[in-house]
């Protein structure tokens, strides 16, 4: 269920990215935003893994 809630959330972040992209923001913004959303994206991941 996480899992699937962070990738919802990668998505979003990544749409964010590309708005801030389209909008001529500073490059840190879209850079933050993917950085957020790879790491949401490792972290569903991780959630996957089985567990001890």
């Amino acid at each position: 269920m996480w899992s699937v809630l962070l990738m919802g959330l990668a998505g979003l972040l990544i749409g964010g990215g590309i708005s801030f992209r389209q909008q001529h923001r500073p490059l840190w913004t879209q850079v933050a935003f993917y950085v957020l959303a790879a790491m949401s994206l490792v972290a569903a991941y991780l959630l996957t893994l089985p567990g001890n």
